[in-house]
């Protein structure tokens, strides 16, 4: 298979009403029938509320500085001491590092969930009860501990257990559980502002755990991962789970054993490829050194498009242009968010019918364009005496650019779980929050001395940076729509990693030597072998 067409792979699409597994069309589900699937269902979109207190901090952070109770309690921050204040949650992202992979791999997914979201219920406190900056930026180090774990591993777990036909949509959602973290966080701190004491940065500031709360509440019942269970040879607890939530309880439905046998297959032959499960692994082969430069590329590109301004340090950018209410500067934050959310629900729901490459390419060439123009008014408006009509023009650019922006937000989470084979996706995922937690600690850290400093200047770097984003994407990106995830991996590594050919063949093979062996068959569950 030659380069361009594996990048423009899984461009066959399925009849209406169907969807492709194991190389075959199979009828949709109607989840909302189904009792097991409808509960399977909500499990998942509680889940995919990890990702809201994420996007809550981000927009919490933008809306605390346009409020003058905060600005005064803590000593109006600027240069170094306001990035510490915006950084301090990544840096507590770096403390997970190390232990993500193992804790996803060894304790499971839903016990990373858990562990996580206890040490964002800590953070929280100690933040909405911080009496000084050293306690503030103490607390806000432990949110981000936490937060990373849980960002983690919650959407490994969404896309393990989701039934094949809308896993791309439900780990896409991803990106509409931060918009959703990021409207009622910009709404809060609105509706707090007039709030005469220091609730009115408290109050935002406890409410950033209530999606975790949510989720700490229902956990206990959601299922782990089958593709967790069947790397541990718990393949009893994989298959009940399969059949319980994909084929109505029915362990002999074919959906069932398909993917019971592709998930086996694909595991097997990751351990065969990657017999230690190093992080080595990720050099060891074009197809991973591939997949290792888009996790990478992709996590990098989410935040060094231009967003990292507008998510943490909008106040900087208005003030920069004139506008300088705090009413107006929290109201043009939270329309923004708005606008976000909206964005993020409607591409959600056709991510498999535009296709991840088309999204992206799409998405970024917007954004460049939009970024441009709001480089060039930005420059204008400070050439000689201020210009109002330019500064609100830059305010129409902010939101046409988050516009586009918001095309792409959910896609690299869904990317990074599809592209990675089972034994390297925690690993990936980790590196993928890795070039998060750098990008982030970059945006946090150096925007705002650089705004500081060279003011409109400094977006120039954007500009370029979402040029080269434009040229990246064309080339690199495989398209993997209508394709199952175990099947990605032919796109990657050529044929010969066609699980679907091989699970078919070895099917085959374990139906042969039933029939001439009589192969014992307990409980209606196929035997081991």
């Amino acid at each position: 298979m030659t380069e361009k067409s594996r990048n423009n792979a899984g461009q066959e699409k399925p009849d209406k009403g169907f969807y492709f597994l194991g190389g075959r069309q199979y009828p949709r589900v109607q989840w909302t029938k189904d009792p097991n699937m409808r509960k399977l269902y909500i499990y998942c979109f509680l889940l995919i509320l990890v990702n809201v207190a994420n996007g809550f901090d981000g927009s919490m952070m933008n809306g605390l500085q346009s409020l003058p109770l905060w600005q005064d309690y803590f000593d109006h921050p600027v240069g170094v001491r306001l990035s510490l204040f915006g950084s301090a949650m990544t840096l507590g992202g770096l403390l997970a590092l190390p232990v993500i992979p193992w804790c996803c791999d060894h304790l499971g997914r839903k016990k990373t969930v858990i562990i996580g979201s206890f040490i964002i219920l800590l953070g929280v406190a100690l933040q909405a009860g911080a009496i000084n900056f050293p306690m503030f930026f103490a607390a806000r180090i432990i949110l981000g501990t936490g937060m990373t774990l849980a960002t983690t591993a919650g959407p490994l777990l969404v896309a393990e257990i989701a039934h094949p036909q809308d896993r791309a949509i439900l780990t896409t959602f991803m990106g509409l559980a931060y918009a959703i973290g990021s409207f009622v966080a910009s709404w809060v701190t609105f509706g707090t502002l007039k709030i005469p004491n220091d609730w009115a940065w408290r109050v935002p500031s406890l409410l950033q755990c209530w999606c975790t709360v949510i989720i700490l509440c229902i956990i206990w019942w959601i299922p782990e991962s089958p593709r967790f269970y069947i790397a541990r040879d718990e393949h009893e607890k994989a298959l009940a789970i399969l059949a319980h939530y994909h084929g109505a309880g029915d362990e002999n439905n074919e959906i069932v054993q398909l993917e019971y046998n592709e998930i086996r297959t694909a595991i097997a032959m990751d351990r065969e490829n990657n017999i230690n499960s190093s992080w080595m692994d990720f050099v060891s082969t074009p197809g991973n050194r591939k997949r290792l430069m888009l996790v990478v590329a992709l996590a990098a590109f989410a935040q060094w498009s231009g967003n990292g301004i507008v998510s943490y340090y909008l106040k900087l950018v208005l003030d920069g242009i004139g506008i300088t209410n705090s009413q107006d500067q929290l109201g043009i934050n939270s329309g923004s968010k708005t606008m976000s959310l909206l964005v993020n629900l409607g591409v959600a729901f056709f991510i498999d019918r535009f296709g991840r490459r088309p999204i992206l390419l799409v998405s970024t060439t917007g954004m460049f364009v939009m970024f441009l123009i709001w480089t060039i008014l930005s420059a204008l408006y400070n050439k000689d005496a201020p210009n109002p009509a330019l500064g609100r023009a830059v305010v129409g650019l902010i939101y046409a650019y988050n516009f586009c922006y918001n095309f792409k937000t959910g896609l690299p989470l869904t990317y990074t779980t599809e592209i990675l084979p089972y034994g390297l996706r925690a690993k990936g995922a980790a590196v993928s929050v890795v070039t998060t937690t750098a990008t982030v600690f970059f945006n946090q850290f150096i925007n705002p001395i650089a705004m500081n400093n060279i003011q409109w200047r400094y977006y120039i770097f954007y500009v370029c940076f979402l040029a080269f984003e434009i040229v990246f994407l064309y080339f690199m990106v495989v398209e993997t729509r209508y394709v199952p995830m175990e099947e990605i991996a032919k796109h990657f590594d050529g044929e010969q990693a066609d699980v679907a050919a091989v699970a078919a063949g070895k099917t085959a093979e374990l139906e042969h030597g039933a029939a001439v062996s009589h192969v014992e068959i307990s409980h209606g569950r196929k035997a081991d072998v």
